[in-house]
């Protein structure tokens, strides 16, 4: 079990932490659940060159989050963990990076002044023995050592979606949600080969754009469930005249 010491991190916070597998605890930090965000689906989909689809039935659960009623993406005993370690490292999933560093998200602010606020913890869990070691980090330069920045740029859209208080969703709009969060291949088909747009007035560009790249899809999946849910109203649609 992961043990978060709860005081709040900066980007220049120091830590001592190095991973290998000549330690003793190699792979064991690798046993619990992991929360999948939908960039990492899109990654370790296109890792293993199956459709989002095949990855999300073969691979994961879904979970309803108590507070918001959104589903999200479930990795219970990780089937990519070898004796030499993360078979698919280089698009592992984002909680997987951040450790022994945890990000949280929080709205902060009185009346109507609010913003986001990125902040971090630190997992001291005692049988990790990599923070033994004498290799000294700040939190800005684990970021960069892995890989982090595009994740947290990626995963920062959907996290405000995540946050936004809201009365219970119901079934069907929680498979919609879940469908346009974490099945990319599935979203696609939904934008071009239904009658999407016909209703939502995208311009040539855009469409072009969000049909041939994945990382643009994705984001405007993003815009897409921020006006479904009300959060902003953010989409033209088209006149029924």
């Amino acid at each position: 079990m992961e043990h978060f010491d709860t005081t709040k991190r900066t980007l220049d916070s120091r830590f001592k932490f190095r991973c290998h597998k000549d330690l003793e605890c190699f792979n064991t930090c690798c046993e619990g659940e992991i929360i999948l965000t939908p960039y990492d689906v899109l990654r370790i989909k296109n890792r293993l060159g199956i459709s989002s689809g095949e990855f999300l039935s073969k691979y994961t659960s879904i979970h309803l989050d108590k507070s918001s009623s959104l589903p999200y993406a479930v990795i219970r005993k990780c089937p990519f963990v070898t004796p030499e370690g993360c078979s698919i490292y280089e698009d592992r999933p984002t909680t997987c990076r951040y450790y022994p560093v945890a990000q949280a998200t929080g709205i902060v602010g009185e009346g109507g002044v609010k913003r986001i606020e990125e902040f971090y913890f630190f997992i001291k869990d005692p049988k990790c023995l990599g923070h033994n070691e004498d290799k000294e980090w700040t939190i800005r330069e684990w970021k960069i050592d892995q890989g982090l920045d595009v994740y947290d740029e990626m995963n920062r859209e959907w996290k405000k979606i995540q946050l936004c208080k809201r009365q219970e969703i119901d079934s069907k709009k929680q498979s919609l949600i879940y469908m346009v969060s974490y099945d990319i291949d599935n979203f696609r088909r939904f934008v071009f080969e239904s009658k999407f747009l016909d209703i939502v007035d995208l311009d040539d560009e855009e469409i072009e754009r969000i049909k041939n790249d994945e990382v643009a899809l994705m984001k405007f999946g993003f815009e897409y469930l921020k006006y479904i849910l009300k959060l902003e109203d953010n989409l033209k649609i088209k006149s029924k005249n």
